[in-house]
């Protein structure tokens, strides 16, 4: 995403040492970075455009990082969107970004545990769940010094089980959850989605270019639904050298608000789907 994002320096702005704020460029939207925590990539824009959203109502954004896929959300919908964040110095940043966008009315973010966080009144409540989670078995790959880089991308603060628990429980019947993970966890996601009643509904591949494996995989499950899945057509991110195929293009420069192929359910049928009938 570096090619999609400009930065604007460190001054003003209630900055901290290290941060710096980044332009969207989609609807005037910024945000506030830093290399030391953690800066979002494309995964996160391509799960906010691509997840599944009600007109109104709630949406959850869980492990939010510093709050990018929720104020590409609000783009896309009308809906309250919490977002959950377990640490804290990401969850202050969030903060400040929704702020700095005068989003305070729109976007919560919420410092807690998705392990956790829930209870009588949350659970079972929100519409749409998206979630960017750690890729990274704690076993696999090399770990970083860095603790807030390490948690980002490795499995130490929850695992996919535990992901996949989270949004199942949080989501209510008929609700859907959105995911951007690796392909070579798939097979995994799928079999842990409908062990706790999560059926996978659409799914696409991601491709660096045209003649590669796929790096990313979206996919999109709804709470009790019935099984099929459709394949959606690849995403291929580059075109010619390092230049942004045109479904790209549109997303970052706001000429489109979600991916191609990936239209949410029309407003009439998250109504069916709110009163019990959307179990497809």
């Amino acid at each position: 995403m570096e090619n999609s994002i400009h930065s604007s320096g460190e001054a003003g702005n209630g900055l901290r040492p290290g941060e710096r704020i980044d332009d969207l460029l989609t609807y005037d939207l910024k945000i506030v970075q830093s290399p030391e925590v953690f800066s979002f990539s494309l995964d996160a824009v391509l799960l906010a455009r691509f997840a599944g959203l009600p007109p109104r109502g709630r949406v959850l954004d869980l492990c939010t990082g510093n709050g990018v896929v929720p104020l590409l959300l609000t783009t896309r919908t009308e809906a309250a969107i919490d977002g959950v964040e377990i640490q804290r110095r990401l969850a202050d940043m969030a903060r400040r970004s929704v702020a700095m966008n005068g989003l305070a009315d729109r976007i919560r973010i919420i410092e807690a545990d998705l392990k956790e966080y829930g209870g009588s009144d949350v659970d079972g409540t929100y519409d749409a769940v998206t979630v960017n989670p750690p890729y990274l078995p704690v076993q696999s790959g090399e770990k970083k010094n860095n603790p807030h880089l390490a948690m980002a991308r490795h499995e130490i603060g929850c695992t996919l089980e535990d992901v996949v628990a989270a949004c199942a429980r949080l989501v209510r019947e008929g609700g859907r959850v959105s995911m951007v993970h690796r392909p070579s966890r798939l097979a995994d996601i799928i079999v842990t989605m409908r062990s706790m009643n999560l059926e996978p509904k659409r799914l696409r591949f991601v491709h660096s270019r045209q003649d590669t494996e796929a790096n990313m995989v979206l996919i999109e499950a709804l709470k009790g639904g019935k099984p099929e899945i459709r394949l959606l057509p690849p995403l291929i991110v580059y075109r010619e050298g390092r230049t942004y195929a045109q479904e790209l293009q549109d997303v970052f420069y706001g000429h489109a608000n979600e991916l191609r192929h990936s239209s949410a359910p029309a407003a009439n049928e998250w109504e069916k789907e709110r009163e019990g009938e959307g179990a497809e």
